[in-house]
């Protein structure tokens, strides 16, 4: 059986973990912690990360930040996963769902402004499979109407956005804060775990007193307070030192782990383009503004029967494949809290994304194979033609 997934190991993890127990102190912000933010903080330049024990936390933590409350709205994609609205839920936002590009899952950025209205506080654009949303359009209606950019780049580590100017920014690194994840799909895990980076200075102080349960805590460890004392909300964001420790020895081979992703996804790229270019299918599309981190590796079917019936058919064959985000715009939860609205390309993705095996450890062999059965059975529904 060719698993859908498989975490990869780089081979320090528990030699860092006992490092971690040994060291006596294997809370949060221990010494693999503060390895990690360097990490980050270094190569990308973020201004301020915080590990978390989810992606999810740290947007809980950012709609704390921004101060949502009933009666704010919050625009993002309906093609996401619920995280992504339910930390501004929470704080009891209305969400406001955006459409999908035609030619990518990401939200459409021409879409945003006409749903701007006095009541919108900010903008959460999702950088779906590690492709950038144009953050130039979105960051100029945030400065134009005076709004935030929370950034949900949990499957974009290691990926960047080059704007007008031609500089190239780390995605994470644009918006005033951003989340990523480190759950076992993802390029860099820790099984689970997350991380908001901060960079509007503003948010600093207050983010390190939400996530230690609303105290001043880490103030009290650097030696800045004599004791510290409940003082703002919060909750029990930060991981364990463990965690931190699985991660760091991750983050080491980020380059190796990266490379290697690459090739997986221009395997399956070259294989599976000549079918493609017939129309049976379409593949993955790349805005010449956004790099590939090659997060996942998808194609798009003509049709939700044509999907139900290649994943049928695959794992008959012993291969696990996945559709994905099911639109929120039709989740029962919202239905009756958002106006209706149609979104098309939202739906579209929803009934056709098909998502292929994934992970470091996929062999050349086994993706043979994968294109083999696909290619096969899309040639058994659609005709010789193909």
């Amino acid at each position: 059986m060719i698993p859908f997934n498989k975490p990869y190991l780089s081979g320090n993890e528990l030699e860092y973990i006992r490092e971690a127990v040994a060291s006596g102190r294997i809370s949060g912000d221990g010494i693999f912690t503060k390895k990690c933010h360097e990490f980050f903080e270094t190569r990308y330049g973020f201004q301020k990360c915080l590990l978390t024990t989810s992606c999810t936390d740290a947007l809980e933590m950012a709609a704390i930040l921004l101060d949502i409350r009933p009666g704010d709205e919050v625009i993002m994609p309906s093609y996401t996963f619920p995280s992504t609205a339910n930390a501004f839920v929470l704080r009891g936002a209305r969400i406001v769902f955006c459409d999908s590009r035609e030619d990518h899952p990401g939200m459409s950025e021409d879409s945003i402004e006409e749903l701007i209205t006095p009541k919108t506080k900010a903008i959460v654009p999702v950088h779906y499979a590690g492709v950038a949303c144009d953050m130039d359009k979105i960051m100029s209606l945030a400065d134009k109407y005076n709004l935030y950019v929370v950034e949900d780049a949990a499957q974009a580590i290691d990926s960047f956005y080059t704007n007008k100017k031609g500089e190239k920014k780390p995605l994470g690194g644009i918006g005033h804060l951003a989340a990523f994840s480190f759950n076992e799909t993802k390029n860099i895990i820790s099984g689970e775990g997350g991380m908001l980076v901060i960079n509007d200075p503003q948010f600093i102080e207050r983010a390190e007193i939400i996530r230690e349960k609303g105290t001043n805590r880490s103030k009290f460890f650097r030696g800045e307070v004599d004791k510290y004392k409940w003082v703002d909300i919060g909750s029990s964001f930060l991981p364990s030192d463990i965690i931190a420790a699985f991660l760091y020895a991750q983050l080491e081979k980020l380059e190796l782990i990266q490379l290697k992703r690459k090739e997986i996804w221009q395997y399956y790229f070259e294989k599976l383009k000549p079918m493609a270019e017939k129309s049976a299918f379409q593949l993955p599309f790349i805005p010449e503004y956004a790099t590939n981190n090659a997060h996942m590796f998808y194609i798009v079917c003509d049709s939700l029967n044509e999907r139900t019936t290649l994943i049928n058919q695959l794992k008959s064959n012993g291969i696990l494949s996945v559709f994905h985000f099911i639109s929120l715009h039709h989740s029962a939860f919202i239905r009756g809290m958002e106006e209706e609205r149609e979104m098309p390309f939202s739906d579209l993705y929803t009934e056709r994304i098909l998502r292929l095996p994934f992970y470091n450890e996929l062999l050349k062999s086994d993706q043979d194979k994968i294109v083999n059965q696909l290619l096969s059975s899309i040639v058994c529904l659609k005709g010789a033609a193909y």
